[in-house]
């Protein structure tokens, strides 16, 4: 399956669409991965980078997509 984060967010939201809950479990994966590899990474930072894209940001979260947005 895919090539990871690694891939454009545009390849893994064709490769998983219709399965966005698969895709962020997916992702999730790598998240731990990467605070493992980094503890001194804000959690919030590798939220946004690894599964904050992946929600909606048409849709109207709670501290979701738009806080990833006015993080960049």
């Amino acid at each position: 399956m895919g090539g990871g984060p690694a891939s454009a967010p545009w390849e893994l939201r064709a490769e998983y669409a219709g399965a966005p809950v698969s895709l962020a479990l997916y992702l999730g994966a790598y998240l731990v991965r990467a605070a493992e590899d980094m503890p001194w990474a804000p959690a919030g930072a590798l939220h946004c980078r690894f599964i904050g894209w992946t929600r909606d940001s048409r849709r109207n979260y709670s501290g979701g997509a738009a806080t990833c947005e006015a993080a960049r």
